[in-house]
């Protein structure tokens, strides 16, 4: 479950960099596509994740904040592009992604059901 999971996270960040290079281009209507096809994804992510807690025995603080960062990781995706669509500013949201995103990777790596690489 673990690959499905990450398969999923993988796929859903191209997916992302897919509809912000659309939203650059102006193109609107495959923008729409892609996006709905990312929101179903995120389901897929949040899926797959619930799978893998209820597998457990016992859900430590730091699933938890794991959970709480993939979370906070997929509302920031969503609020980059239904921001940048409206033509608003998304520093800030860049940032929280990209802080997000180092926290969740660092732990779903390093907890026992990640890929113990650090």
């Amino acid at each position: 479950m673990t690959h499905a999971h990450i398969t999923t996270w993988v796929i859903a960040l191209i997916l992302f960099f897919v509809g912000i290079s659309m939203q650059k281009g102006g193109k609107t209507k495959p923008l729409k596509m892609v996006h709905m096809t990312l929101r179903l994804f995120y389901l897929f992510i949040l899926g797959t994740g619930i799978a893998l807690l209820l597998g457990l025995d016992a859900l430590p603080g730091s699933y938890i904040l794991k959970v709480i960062a993939g979370i906070w990781v997929i509302g920031m995706m969503e609020m980059i592009l239904v921001r940048g669509g409206k033509g608003k500013s998304t520093n800030i949201f860049w940032i929280q992604l990209i802080i997000a995103f180092i926290l969740a990777l660092y732990l779903g790596l390093n907890l026992p059901l990640g890929f113990d690489i650090f």
